[in-house]
Order: C-alpha cells, then sequence, then structure tokens
C-alpha cells in the first residue's frame, strides 16, 4: 500500500500567505468602518461601490458578490429607500431590472474610496517599479 504524502509548504510561503490574509483582514476592517460612517452595512457598501462603476441586473450582482438574488434584493431596497440607489429598465431587455447609483450614491461611494487609506498609505511608501512589479504578481497568482 502506498501512502501519498501531502507535500509540506514551505517556511517562505507559509510566511507570505499569511501576509496576504493579514492585509486581507485589515482592508475588510477598514472598509467596515468606512461604510459605517456612512450608516451602512459592509455588503450595502460593496453593491453600492459596484453600482457607482456601472448599473448591473440582480443576478450579475449577486454573483459578483458572491451571493442569492434574494439578498441582493433585500439590499437594494434598503439602499433604494435610502436614494442611493434606483432601479431601472434595461435598455438591452425591457423585461430585466437593473439597480444604478443614483448621484447621492455615487457622491457615498466616492466618499468610500477616499475614506480607505489603510491600501493608498502602504502602497505610496513603495516606488512606482515596485507597485508595478506588486500589481504583475497579484495578477499572475489570480490568473494561475
Amino acid at each position: 500500500m502506498v501512502t501519498q504524502r501531502t507535500p509540506r509548504i514551505d517556511p517562505l510561503t507559509l510566511e507570505v500567505v499569511e501576509l496576504i490574509g493579514t492585509v486581507v483582514a485589515r482592508y475588510h476592517e477598514e472598509y467596515e468602518e468606512a461604510a459605517a460612517e456612512h450608516a451602512l452595512t459592509g455588503a450595502q457598501a460593496r453593491l453600492l461601490s459596484l453600482l457607482s462603476l456601472e448599473p448591473l441586473p440582480m443576478r450579475r450582482l449577486a454573483q459578483k458578490l458572491k451571493c442569492e438574488p434574494s439578498n441582493v434584493t433585500g439590499i437594494v431596497d434598503r439602499l433604494e429607500t435610502r436614494g442611493l440607489v434606483e432601479r431601472r429598465p434595461d435598455p438591452a431587455d425591457r423585461r430585466v431590472k437593473l439597480a444604478a447609483a443614483t448621484e447621492d450614491g455615487r457622491r457615498v461611494a466616492r466618499g468610500l474610496r477616499d475614506s480607505l487609506d489603510f491600501a493608498r498609505e502602504p502602497l505610496a511608501a513603495l516606488s512606482r517599479e515596485e507597485r508595478l512589479s506588486l500589481r504583475d504578481l497579484l495578477v499572475r497568482m489570480l490568473e494561475a
């Protein structure tokens, strides 16, 4: 009987994985704090940020947020009540409703982006070449 062993992860890889985890956790913590300053939940803030880029159908929002369409409906309902989001017919298929950020919604989304210092400040300390290298390495990781 052949026993298959799980390959050990080398210490450097473990350290990099832990550092990535720490960066992600700090980003999420700051994002939640920024959302709370605008009286939003993290999910509401993420949805509003997506809609500030382009109107999207509810199904596509659910895919991007990796949640059930019924959850997206509830989030859109709450943002719509606050005047940050509106529903409109899709010009390509009038049977489909798009969720879109209102002008107030885009203003709040800009405020959210502007208040996220965690990523911006440490990256500013890196040279342009270092930031390009980091970007390229992250892209390679995501494409693997």
